[in-house]
């Protein structure tokens, strides 16, 4: 997994950039919220990265910070948002402003997001509650707090590296749920969650 990308700004054509890194240019799909605060051409960037692996293509996605990263990684799981949708939704507007509209349910400012209808944005309300946590409905904690809270859940975490390990999402998801609640660390998560399966 590439987690990170330094290098030289050589093209920025929205929503694709490409960095040159050591001779090599990785080209990088980004939000217009990364793009926005990127140097001019010939600038040095830091970018974090997603590498989404089909079986006809290798994306690589850069956000300019992890919250934005980490919000985007939670957006694609939801049914129906692809990796391009959550590059629009991101686009649109900031993180801060998406966590507060889901906490506020407000539909009616999801659906000014190009290719949002109603059913989506509902849909994301629902999902993006789920997924960010019980911090999400509350206002016990920041939007920035509640994106520190997405990257540091264990079980997400270890979810993701069943994923990547080769379990499809749904076995990732259910043996990740069949966990006790005390684990205190996605290591302890991932242990417990293959012993599950193996002895299935």
């Amino acid at each position: 997994m590439i987690g990170r990308i330094v290098g030289t700004l050589v093209e920025k054509t929205p929503p694709e950039l490409m960095v040159d890194v050591g001779g090599i240019g990785y080209e990088i799909s980004a939000s217009m919220t990364t793009i926005y605060d990127l140097p001019q051409i010939g600038g040095q960037v830091t970018l974090y990265t997603h590498l989404l692996v089909k079986e006809d293509s290798h994306t690589l996605y850069g956000f300019i910070d992890k919250n934005e990263r980490a919000l985007f990684r939670v957006l694609i799981k939801v049914n129906g948002i692809g990796p391009k949708m959550a590059l629009a939704i991101l686009s649109s507007m900031s993180s801060e402003e998406l966590i507060n509209n889901v906490q506020e349910s407000d539909v009616t400012a999801l659906t000014r997001i190009p290719g949002v209808g109603k059913k989506t944005a509902e849909r994301l309300i629902i999902e993006l509650r789920d997924k960010l946590g019980q911090a999400a409905k509350t206002d016990l904690f920041t939007a920035p707090a509640v994106l520190r809270q997405v990257q540091a859940d264990p079980r997400q975490e270890a979810e993701a590296a069943l994923i990547s390990l080769g379990y499809k999402p749904q076995e990732a998801a259910k043996a990740i749920a069949s966990v006790p609640v005390d684990a205190s660390n996605s290591e302890d998560v991932i242990k417990a969650a293959l012993k599950g399966m193996l002895r299935k």
